[in-house]
């Protein structure tokens, strides 16, 4: 029999003009999926020219220079709807779907469908549930007493998973997936049995006490506020 997290995954990575979900929009964004474990993986990349004035030093912060992403990016709204599709596609699949810091992604996912789609990320799910595995969420519930950030390229040392490119939004995705295939491993005795969506529901409910219990990872990394979406600004609805 093959455990959920030796099967097929997905894995989904952001990176934006900077950390607001509400305000800054995405530059660069990776789909990754894994049929099984040790398969090659499939990419889907994407890069977007976000529509809003970009400095040197934040091209430079997301690995690129001002004049790629202005020459080189697509416009937003065909790019926000290709991502959406993408996901609706694996939740309606069941494929389980890797976010590190989900709700940091999704909801700038959201967003930026709300802005270029007029929609929302539950729109293009069309009530397909999405079933979410946060590394942070599951080491920080499963491993609660180990001290230190829950970072990813953390996660990597402590699970023995080589660091991800720091600027590359495919191979953060790719090293998620390894990250939680190694974390479930480690605690099989505890996840084995669950299902990928009897697992998200539970991680709603860890990272709710995460937050509650804090300061604590979720906190001081910028997790708090809803998972695996944080709920949007009263001036927003």
């Amino acid at each position: 029999m093959t455990h959920w997290y030796e099967g097929p995954l997905a894995a989904l990575s952001l990176r934006a003009t900077g950390p607001d979900t509400e305000a800054d929009r995405l530059v660069t964004a990776a789909l990754v999926v894994q049929d099984l474990a040790g398969a090659r993986p499939r990419t889907l990349r994407w890069l977007v020219s976000p529509g809003v004035a970009m400095t040197e030093e934040q091209a430079a912060w997301l690995g690129l220079t001002h004049d790629q992403v202005v020459r080189t990016g697509r416009w937003p709204a065909p790019v926000m709807e290709e991502v959406g599709r993408a996901l609706a596609g694996h939740a309606a699949a069941g494929r389980p779907l890797v976010v590190d810091d989900a709700p940091a992604a999704l909801t700038l996912l959201d967003r930026e469908l709300r802005r270029h789609r007029a929609s929302s990320l539950g729109a293009y799910l069309s009530g397909v549930p999405l079933s979410v595995l946060d590394p942070r969420v599951l080491d920080t519930e499963l491993d609660r007493y180990r001290k230190g950030s829950r970072h990813l390229d953390a996660l990597c040392v402590r699970y023995g998973v080589p660091a991800p490119e720091p600027h590359d939004a495919a191979d953060q995705a790719r090293v998620a997936i390894e990250v939680v295939r190694a974390l479930a491993r480690v605690f099989a005795p505890r996840l084995e049995r669950l299902t990928p969506g009897e697992l998200h529901a539970l991680q709603e409910d860890w990272h709710a006490a995460q937050v509650r219990h804090g300061p604590g990872p979720a906190v001081r990394e910028g997790t708090a506020g809803g998972w695996p979406l944080r709920p949007r600004a009263a001036a927003a609805v």
